[in-house]
């Protein structure tokens, strides 16, 4: 597997089970700040957008194990706009840090918070801002309509 690989369809089941752990970690680095816990959500990011589920752990075990235990479908959805929304995360978790770090308390709790709701959003109701985002931006020419070009057709499983 190369460097920087992301699948142009991944399960949305999967997304928002791997964005209600965001949640989770972010509620509590909220509650218990500390960079043990900062440090997991961005190196969760940071493999999601280099590979996918493939080897972030919570990502692997849950389309690995935990989906096809509990019978869950496979719901496709595009990958491209999964990987931005992944890099917006990433952003989020990486300021959170830095402003934890450099002790801006205020900053760190809103980017942190920001973070959270957005994640949940994406768990609970299926509304993913970064794909959203996405859309907009391939609409206005920013992103060229190529990138998910492999992506348009999400009528086959796996």
């Amino acid at each position: 597997m190369k460097l920087g690989f992301y699948p142009d369809v991944v399960n949305e089941n999967v997304t928002r089970i791997v964005a209600s752990t965001v949640v989770i970690l972010g509620v509590f680095s909220l509650l218990f700040p500390n960079l043990i816990v900062l440090g997991l959500l961005l190196l969760g990011f940071t493999l999601r957008v280099s590979y996918g589920p493939k080897f972030e752990p919570v990502a692997f075990i849950t389309s690995k194990y935990l989906v096809p235990w509990l019978g869950i479908s496979f719901v496709p959805s595009a990958g491209p706009p999964k990987r931005f929304a992944q890099l917006i995360g990433f952003s989020f978790s990486l300021a959170a840090i830095l402003f934890y770090v450099n002790e801006f308390t205020l900053a760190y709790q809103i980017t942190l918070a920001t973070l959270v709701f957005f994640a949940s959003l994406e768990s609970f109701l299926g509304w993913c801002a970064g794909c959203f985002m996405f859309g907009l931006l391939m609409k206005i020419g920013v992103i060229p309509e190529e990138i998910c070009e492999r992506c348009n057709n999400l009528n086959f499983t796996k």
